[in-house]
């Protein structure tokens, strides 16, 4: 038996699920796809790969941010390994300071002389003391460090109007205002550029657990205060928690407040926030249980966008899905509001399928921001002390980087069922793009744990002239790496793929992530 998901830009889902059983373990089977050439789709916006940061325990102190006195090779305070490492991703976007952290987040708290800022508490996480050494300043010197463009979260909870519209002018006005002047006077002679401006975080819940109406009301009265000084910015309401469509429906009755909606979902392998299930150590069920649940975000995206539709049919206002990842119980001896979590081969290859998920939906889901970006929840990158290891899941977002600004080409994979348990799944997902270097680069991920798949592509227009790709995979599900054995999970050269006929023949072994890169011809 197959099943056929249909992987073109925008269109709903593809449901056809036909029973079968599993045959033994290291059995290959086939596939098939077409690619289409020649009907482009949307443009994926960089922003899709965007990062999230939080003061969050080690998320930014130590894992960001060690101070300019540490004796980590540092620049102004940086780790010079995990700015390298950024700065290798292209990342495109930060977000800060939260998460829930941002309505707790009062901004005169990080500036002025290191030693002489308060120390707070961080309620929502852990309760721990934050000295605030990392604050407004850092935040702007780090973003333009790896390059990336700012999306800065304001306190709509615990903060007040007047508060938001001070910390926006004090970071862009290029006047000789008074709060512009304590700007210069910190160190910032320039005003730095807000990208992004988000109107709370999750207002629904800790951000101030209001109704959908109120949050409504009390956001458009921001929008009036928070412009940046001579800059367009990019207006963020808080959107949704995960299925809530009547918060969705209440906001855009109103679009023309914003310029887009964010949309949080965490992947939880049991969907239960009591027992969640571990990073490591997991068994098959919970392998293909956590696919299961993170294609439950494909839904919820194609919800919300017939729900925008109806009020905003070009697609003007965009969803920023700013929180994504996978959720595990905490790390064994580690406390449970640090959100401390390995990062295996199956974060790796449910980041990818995330990726292809907001490539299908390219022409709504404009932002993205994984949680997050050092040392927390689904990490890109760990730290302990001097030390630092690259996840599997910074190696998806880096095999991913030829999709940033690429024009998506319609992909459709008919493959087998992959069923464990209750869990009925495609073994094979895939994206497929134009990139800005003209080649033609495809994504393809096999979720079986046991079986090879090949796959026969039709390419449809100029036939393949050559392929290259590269292929990340392990012996185990839970292979990751640590500071002992960094490079454990690592993408290596694929040589499974070549040209035939007018298409390609691919030969993917099982629980892999594979990224070719086509020289049509001319």
């Amino acid at each position: 038996m197959t099943f056929t998901r249909l992987l073109i830009s925008g269109s709903a889902l593809a449901a056809a699920l036909l029973g079968s059983s599993l045959p033994a373990w290291g059995q290959t089977v086939d596939a098939t796809a077409t690619l289409n050439l020649e009907q482009p789709g949307a443009v994926i916006a960089p922003e899709i790969y965007g990062q999230f940061m939080e003061q969050l325990v080690t998320g930014i102190d130590g894992g960001v941010w060690v101070g300019p006195e540490s004796d980590i090779p540092n620049t102004r305070g940086f780790r010079n390994d995990v700015v390298g490492a950024l700065k290798a991703l292209d990342v495109p976007v930060v977000r800060w300071p939260g998460g829930c952290y941002a309505d707790i987040y009062h901004w005169r708290d990080g500036i002025g002389p290191r030693d002489q800022r308060p120390v707070t508490l961080n309620r929502w996480w852990g309760g721990d003391e934050v000295t605030n050494g990392f604050g407004t300043h850092e935040f702007f010197d780090f973003a333009e460090l790896i390059g990336a463009r700012t999306y800065l979260s304001v306190n709509m909870g615990s903060g007040t109007v007047a508060e938001a519209s001070d910390w926006v002018e004090y970071i862009s006005s290029p006047t000789h205002s008074t709060l512009a002047q304590a700007r210069r006077a910190n160190g910032r002679d320039e005003p730095w550029r807000i990208d992004y401006v988000g109107l709370g975080n999750e207002p629904w819940g800790c951000g101030g657990r209001m109704r959908a109406a109120y949050y409504g009301d009390l956001m458009r009265q921001f929008v009036g205060f928070v412009a940046p000084y001579g800059q367009k910015a990019q207006m963020v309401a808080a959107g949704p928690n995960a299925v809530d469509y009547d918060w969705m429906r209440t906001l855009m009755a109103n679009p023309a407040d914003f310029d887009a909606l964010s949309l949080h979902y965490y992947t939880l392998p049991t969907g239960d926030w009591a027992a969640k299930g571990p990073a490591l150590g997991f068994d098959e069920g919970q392998w293909a249980a956590t696919f299961v649940q993170t294609y439950k975000i494909e839904e919820m995206i194609v919800r919300h966008d017939a729900i925008m539709d109806q009020t905003d049919p070009d697609a003007r206002v965009a969803l920023a899905v700013d929180e994504w990842g996978t959720w595990y119980d905490p790390t064994p001896g580690s406390q449970a509001g640090h959100l401390q979590q390995q990062n295996s081969l199956r974060d790796a290859l449910l980041a990818a399928v995330n990726f292809n998920i907001f490539h299908r939906h390219a022409d709504r889901v404009r932002m993205a921001n994984v949680a997050q970006m050092v040392n927390v929840l689904q990490a890109v990158i760990l730290t302990d002390g001097p030390r630092m290891v690259l996840t599997p899941t910074y190696h998806a977002f880096e095999m991913y980087r030829p999709f940033q600004g690429a024009t998506v080409l319609p992909l459709a994979i008919r493959a087998p069922e992959y069923v464990e348990g209750d869990a009925r799944l495609a073994m094979l997902d895939g994206t497929a793009a134009r990139g800005l270097d003209g080649r033609v680069h495809v994504a393809l991920v096999n979720l079986d744990p046991r079986r090879e798949v090949t796959v026969t592509v039709d390419i449809t227009g100029p036939r393949a002239q050559a392929v290259s790709g590269r292929i990340l995979t392990a012996d185990v599900m839970d292979a990751h790496n640590n500071f002992d054995a960094p490079d454990t999970v690592r993408p290596v050269a694929f040589h499974g793929a070549a040209v035939s006929g007018q298409g390609l023949v691919v030969r993917m072994p099982a629980k892999s992530l594979v990224v070719l890169a086509i020289d049509p011809a001319t």
